[in-house]
């Protein structure tokens, strides 16, 4: 079974390549439906791998990381743009004309975060963490996704240790509503 761990770069860096496959598949489709339905992906996606980095991501740059506050901080700003534009998303008519600059914003957005975690904060967090370190954070990050939010919610702490007393509370009422409205189950 430990042969099956996952250490945190890893866990995250799948996730990125995830999202930039949905991105892809939201870029070739004009179905409404289908765009609703991808959005929907995407934002459980975002949404659960933001609140799994800001629970213990950060609040371990922060800690072992030279400059490590300030990375974190930036990061921080990052997802509350990124929750922004995905709540204006949920609203979206996908048919609507502001849809294809939304998703172009989130787009943009997501890949600069992306490039930002895998150039600066993976490498730094590498050096300055040991290999076990790295496991139990993939541990903690992957936990922390499974009870995470599905939905944006751009006014919740984003910082310890509300928002890990929060976030599974809120993941459960949204994992509700989506067992309710079908969202996600595809």
């Amino acid at each position: 079974m430990a042969d099956d761990r996952r250490d945190v770069i890893e866990v995250l860096a799948h996730d990125h390549r995830e999202v930039e496959e949905m991105f892809e598949e939201l870029s070739g489709t004009a179905d409404p439906g289908q765009r609703r339905r991808i959005t929907d992906d995407i934002t459980i996606e975002l949404v659960r791998h933001s609140v799994a980095e800001e629970m213990y991501l950060y609040p371990a740059a922060r800690e072992r990381v030279p400059g490590g506050d300030e990375i974190a901080d930036r990061e921080l700003t990052e997802h509350a743009d990124v929750e922004r534009i995905l709540k204006d998303l949920e609203k979206a008519d996908t048919a609507g004309p502001d849809f294809p600059a939304l998703v172009r914003r989130l787009m943009d957005s997501v890949t600069e975060h992306i490039q930002e975690e895998e150039t600066v904060l993976f490498p730094k967090l590498v050096a300055s963490a040991t290999g076990e370190e790295l496991l139990e954070l993939g541990d903690k990050v992957q936990s922390a996704k499974r009870r995470a939010p599905t939905r944006p919610h751009p006014s919740a702490p984003d910082k310890p240790p509300l928002n890990k007393l929060l976030a599974p509370g809120a993941g459960l009422v949204d994992r509700v509503r989506d067992h309710l409205s079908g969202r996600g189950q595809d």
